[in-house]
């Protein structure tokens, strides 16, 4: 009943940017937080960042600190990572999970491509 679909994603030299972007719909009661996670070929997925939708605090992986910055936008369901001094082990399929205040359930993006060559 809770559809996330994200945008942003592409191919980026590195020392670039890039901005994602996901959105939250259907029978949304209230978010209670969303996050980025992402998978590289042949690793698992891994935790990227998360943002509590009340306050706005934050919180990253240690491999993004001081380069990827997570944000929101509360009135349009919508959360944000922007991603800057992209490296080439930033490649990988960014995935976006939003959590539901109600039932606690969480719900996933359909990834978006995310790809640093030169």
């Amino acid at each position: 009943q809770v559809q996330l679909v994200e945008s942003g994603g592409g191919l980026v030299q590195p020392g670039g940017s890039l901005r994602l972007s996901c959105a939250a719909s259907g029978n949304i009661f209230s978010i209670y937080a969303m996050a980025w996670y992402r998978q590289a070929p042949g690793k698992e997925r891994e935790f990227v960042a998360n943002i509590y939708w009340s306050g706005g605090s934050s919180y990253y992986a240690d491999s993004v600190k001081g380069r990827f910055t997570i944000s929101r936008d509360n009135a349009k369901n919508t959360v944000y990572l922007q991603m800057n001094s992209l490296r080439p082990d930033d490649t990988a399929v960014y995935y976006c999970k939003g959590i539901i205040t109600t039932t606690r359930a969480a719900y996933w993006g359909q990834g978006t491509q995310v790809t640093v060559s030169s």
